[in-house]
């Protein structure tokens, strides 16, 4: 078998197993947000919720209450 060929495989065997590994770990992850409901903390929930409003679709900033 010539080097190049092994050379190859070998790669191909490595990019196999590495796209094996990330996507077993997309599948075993639990996200953030299911972990925080599991516990039922309202404190922890508040401190990961966002301090300030999201920007709606039809682009109109929140306005600021302390001025």
């Amino acid at each position: 078998m010539k080097f190049e060929t092994l050379m190859l495989r070998g790669l191909f065997i490595a990019c196999l197993a590495v796209c094996g590994l990330i996507l077993g770990a997309m599948v075993t992850t639990t996200p953030a947000s299911v972990q925080l409901a599991a516990h039922g903390s309202v404190g922890a929930i508040l401190l990961a919720a966002p301090t300030s409003c999201a920007l709606p679709p039809d682009g109109v900033v929140c306005p600021q209450l302390g001025g």
